[in-house]
């Protein structure tokens, strides 16, 4: 049921912009797991995933979407392994929102540094070799925090569970 990291990485380029829900659920069933809207709902209702990002869509009257960042995939591959290890929502929930949080703001402030070193390089004379290295560099990031999330979930939920017993 797991999700190869190639896999997410193909997810990550080819939906850059963010997925549906609707997608999600239909890659878990791709995988022969289960995952229902309403369980997607739940799950970010609980604050286990993160709100969506709302988007327009072209033409008159047409709405908006929901679109998540990817990595809501892995995240939701990381629950249901805890889960079949008896963890249950509220102990994942108890210590893995904390983490999470923490990352985010990693995460966002990775953004805020990346875009103003941007901004700075492309007045520099060397301008493509600090862009390529500013690419290169956050990839390299953004694979380490993935590992840290991986981490740091389940060693939130042991903890918290030890701290319980």
């Amino acid at each position: 049921m797991d999700f190869r990291d190639d896999e997410i990485a193909r997810l990550e380029r080819d939906r850059a912009a963010g997925i549906t829900s609707v997608e999600v659920v239909r890659l878990f069933a791709e995988k022969g797991a289960r995952l229902s809207a309403a369980t997607f709902r739940k799950y970010v209702q609980m604050g286990l995933l993160p709100r969506s990002r709302r988007v327009g869509r072209k033409g008159k009257h047409t709405g908006s979407t929901g679109l998540y960042p990817v990595s809501v995939v892995r995240r939701i591959a990381l629950i249901k392994r805890m889960m079949a290890e008896g963890y249950t929502v509220e102990d994942i929930r108890g210590s893995f929102v904390t983490v999470r949080n923490r990352l985010e703001d990693v995460e966002k402030g990775l953004q805020e540094l990346v875009e103003e070193l941007t901004r700075k390089a492309r007045a520099h004379p060397r301008r493509r070799q600090f862009e390529d290295e500013l690419v290169r560099a956050e990839r390299e990031v953004r694979k380490a925090l993935e590992r840290i999330e991986k981490v740091g979930g389940a060693v939130a939920t042991v903890t918290a569970q030890a701290v319980e017993a």
